[in-house]
């Protein structure tokens, strides 16, 4: 992959410097959100880092090269081009090859900061198994990418429209480190609750260092994936029922594969009047800038 890595003039400074460094997903530019809300919240999740002395690295693919730390340009050009390929790892190659603009997913964001050095990475929620998945097989590629890149990984746990309870439990599974970021419950995304309870807790940016330290020296290639509670948070009732109905209109249309959550996300902040989208922005923004702080604690040490 380095031979087609570019890495943007702050990422390479930091890099070569040891500086705090957060990577960051660009399929929230997108796909994630609607215009102009999606090039807002990619420059306020990138302020949000510089704000705590770390660079941001947002991630994604411009003309045949894997751009590690998009400049403002670019990701004015990724908000407002249409088409863009969501690229996951699988996705590479094609993508790559054809000269298209590609967004990378929390899986290949992960794949590229671990190739690209970068130790902290942060998203919304991650992917993981989705509702009826016993019958589809559908089981976000995040879950095999969390197994081998290690990656500090913050976000408000997985999306709401994913069978939560099975999500966690393949984690285990997987033997991802699953760990609450001043809580001691997986966050539903939009919900600081779902009635998963979290057996690790942190209460600073600190003892997270401490935690993905502690993982390297042990020679594991895990990510460490700490969840950080939504601070506009919503109802988890009322939640579960935007996302049981975006569920069911999903499949009435015969929508699938890639295109199920950024539909499911449209679908539950029309229905909830905008308020899922603005808990959405708000979380990522916040995870970013908690992603800063653990960057910041594990160069310090």
């Amino acid at each position: 992959m380095k031979t087609f890595l570019r890495i943007g003039d702050e990422v390479a400074h930091a890099l070569e410097t040891g500086g705090a460094i957060v990577a960051l997903e660009s399929t929230v530019i997108a796909h994630g959100l609607p215009r102009p809300r999606k090039l807002e919240t990619a420059l306020a999740m990138e302020a949000a880092v510089r704000e705590e002395g770390a660079a941001p690295a947002t991630i994604g693919i411009v003309s045949g090269h894997i751009v590690v730390g998009l400049s403002r340009a670019e990701i004015e050009l990724l908000a407002n081009s249409d088409n863009v390929a969501k690229v996951s790892r699988r996705d590479f190659a094609p993508v790559v090859a054809s000269g298209r603009l590609g967004a990378t997913t929390v899986a290949a964001t992960l794949a590229v900061a671990a190739e690209a050095g970068i130790r902290v990475m942060a998203t919304g929620g991650i992917g993981g198994v989705h509702r009826g998945a016993e019958q589809t097989f559908d089981i976000s590629v995040d879950i095999v990418e969390l197994t081998c890149s290690p990656v500090a990984v913050v976000c408000s746990g997985a999306k709401a429209i994913l069978d939560l309870p099975r999500t966690l439990e393949l984690l285990e599974t997987a033997s991802v480190p699953v760990v609450g970021y001043r809580t001691s419950e997986f966050p539903a995304f939009c919900s600081r609750n779902s009635g998963l309870t979290l057996e690790h807790r942190v209460e600073n940016a600190d003892e997270a260092a401490r935690i993905m330290k502690t993982q390297r020296e042990l020679g594991f290639q895990q990510a460490v994936v700490f969840c950080n509670p939504p601070p506009q948070a919503m109802d988890e009732r009322k939640l579960r029922e935007l996302a049981d109905e975006a569920l069911r209109f999903a499949a009435a249309a015969g929508i699938s594969g890639k295109a199920v959550t950024p539909y499911l996300l449209d679908r539950m902040a029309r229905t909830s009047d905008g308020r899922t989208l603005e808990a959405n922005v708000a979380l990522l923004v916040e995870n970013a800038r908690v992603a800063a702080r653990i960057a910041a604690a594990l160069r310090a040490g």
